[in-house]
């Protein structure tokens, strides 16, 4: 177990992971690059359609943010651990900002843009492993890196909340490529941070002695195998309302606010839920409530076959979102089962994964709304979402990844 690189003080909840100057400057990096990304998925989505006034193209714009991710995560991954962690990171920032610079020349056709686009998203899972695996190394194995990882998940939901908006209000004062241009400094500043603000620490690959590629050597062990489908099988299904808001929010007649609504409540109940577990649970509890509320958490969803009103809807949504503080047992078995000269590279592939299933899921719930109605789509989802999660929780107790004695493993070191 790796030790935190300074002591915190002992104060309460993420009080104590903030204490440490190192996860500091990756937190900060972390919110500028976030908002960076949002502010570069709407002006070039932006920028798009003003190309060629196309709603597909402008769409797979977006889409494009997801798709990728599969490639970055199984090709890519053990860069993750091959090379120093810093330069890592750092890298991936400058490529992600000369990728973003190149999108502000003016002439740039449609599809360097596009290709462009996939860049970053190739990027990406290779850049949140490192992130996520150096955390480890920052914060120490135990309850300081459940608590540090979690306070970037709620970054990343908080700036879904407020980037969005910043974004649009920023394009109503700036022409997309100009607005891209606050991407291009995000990207640079957080290089810069982490630059000066981690440590150097060697490669995790010379420690290893796997010579496997990609995430055959997770994928082989039983026991991480159903952790990262822990992770991926409920995230598939909950997008499923957020994929529909829009038509939900039509067949509602709540109009533009509606909406807004609608696409802020999964967030908020997100957030509510890890801050109250993080802050006010210990680390036993959060590891004996995960598995029931892996099971629950998309319960909720099944209150659409009622045909609820939007404030009905809202509420089951928050319920929905605050379930999902099982995440943060989930973090500690993780890194608990993954070897630490494999972490890097575990990081990327639960990230990769986590983003691909997202897309995917998004993609399922318009061909089942498109068949059956938005409400049949999401109940569906919350039926079929409860049993996967039930069965994986069964499969999390088989193979002792409910907190209790590990079984012998296929994976060298757990």
């Amino acid at each position: 177990m790796s030790a935190p690189t300074q002591a915190a003080p002992a104060s309460a909840g993420y009080g104590r992971v903030l204490a440490v100057p190192e996860f500091r400057a990756v937190f900060a990096a972390h919110v500028l690059s976030m908002l960076g990304v949002i502010v570069s998925e709407i002006a070039l989505s932006v920028l798009v359609y003003d190309l060629t006034r196309s709603p597909l193209l402008s769409a797979l714009t977006f889409a494009l943010g997801f798709l990728p991710y599969a490639v970055g995560g199984a090709l890519l991954a053990p860069f993750a651990d091959r090379f120093p962690a810093r330069r890592v990171l750092v890298g991936c920032d400058l490529v992600c900002a000369g990728c973003v610079a190149l999108m502000t020349v003016p002439g740039s056709g449609i599809g360097l843009l596009l290709a462009l686009r996939c860049a970053l998203a190739v990027v990406a899972p290779v850049f949140s492993g490192t992130r996520m695996a150096t955390l480890a190394d920052v914060l120490g194995d135990g309850d300081l890196f459940v608590l540090g990882r979690s306070l970037l998940r709620i970054v990343a939901q908080s700036a879904l909340l407020v980037g969005y908006g910043l974004g649009g209000l920023l394009l109503t004062a700036v022409s997309p490529r100009h607005a891209l241009l606050v991407t291009v400094a995000t990207f640079l500043a957080s290089a810069a941070l982490l630059r000066c603000g981690t440590r150097h620490r060697p490669a995790r690959k010379r420690r290893s002695t796997d010579t496997a590629p990609g995430p055959r050597p997770l994928w082989a062990d039983r026991r991480v195998r159903v952790l990262l489908l822990m992770f991926w099988i409920p995230a598939a299904f909950s997008v499923v309302p957020e994929a529909l808001a829009a038509p939900y929010a039509d067949e509602l007649g709540s109009g533009s606010a509606g909406l807004g609504l609608l696409m802020c409540a999964l967030p908020v109940g997100t957030v509510a839920g890890e801050l109250f577990a993080g802050a006010r649970l210990g680390p036993v509890a959060r590891e004996r409530v995960a598995l029931p509320l892996l099971c629950l958490t998309l319960l909720p969803y099944l209150g659409y076959a009622l045909r609820p009103g939007l404030a009905a809807s809202l509420v089951l949504l928050l319920l929905s979102g605050a379930g999902s503080a099982y995440t943060l047992g989930l973090d500690q078995w993780f890194v608990r089962a993954v070897p630490q000269e494999l972490r890097g590279r575990a990081m990327t592939v639960l990230h990769a994964g986590l983003m691909t299933v997202q897309g995917v899921g998004m993609a399922l719930a318009g061909v089942a709304a498109q068949t059956s109605g938005v409400r049949t789509a999401v109940a569906g989802a919350g039926v079929a979402g409860v049993l996967c999660c039930c069965a994986l929780a069964v499969a999390a107790r088989a193979t002792g990844n409910d907190g209790g004695p590990k079984p012998e493993t296929g994976l060298p070191g757990i």
